[in-house]
């Protein structure tokens, strides 16, 4: 018998749910998933806000080996108010940041809006699931901290 305290690993517990999980990519990814430089903004933007460390580790290491600049990824934190991201990257970025920390007065409509001046809606819709997986994927990591 385990640790009272210790943590519930899914992958163990329920592997079919993790296997569903990982099967979503398929068909955002064939839809219109984001260009593997902005996907790896947006994922580790989620996860820096969600503080989980063990993907923020991973998605950082992920993106500098796909090419992202150290720079640009210890900047990420603060995008607002630097100018090394596109406003493609802004528009997802502030997206991101609107579906991970839920605020009952956000007006969704003016970020829509900007996000459509760059993406279309399938896109806008493939980068919504993606957001909405690593927020999923955040929270399972953070449960085992």
């Amino acid at each position: 018998m385990s640790r009272p305290d210790a943590p519930i690993l899914l992958q163990k517990q329920l592997p079919d749910v993790v296997q569903a999980l990982l099967a979503v990519y398929t068909p955002i990814n064939k839809a219109a998933a984001p260009e593997p430089g902005l996907q790896h903004l947006v994922v580790l933007r989620a996860s820096q806000i969600n503080q989980c460390g063990y993907c923020v580790k991973m998605h950082t290491r992920e993106a500098r080996a796909d090419g992202e600049t150290n720079e640009r990824l210890d900047r990420l934190v603060v995008w607002r108010h630097v100018g090394d991201y596109s406003p493609r990257e802004r528009a997802a970025l502030a997206w991101t940041e609107a579906l991970t920390q839920l605020d009952p007065r956000a007006d969704y409509g003016p970020l829509r809006a900007e996000l459509r001046a760059h993406f279309s809606d399938a896109e806008i819709a493939a980068l919504t699931a993606t957001i909405a997986m690593i927020n999923v994927w955040n929270r399972i990591q953070v449960s085992d901290h």
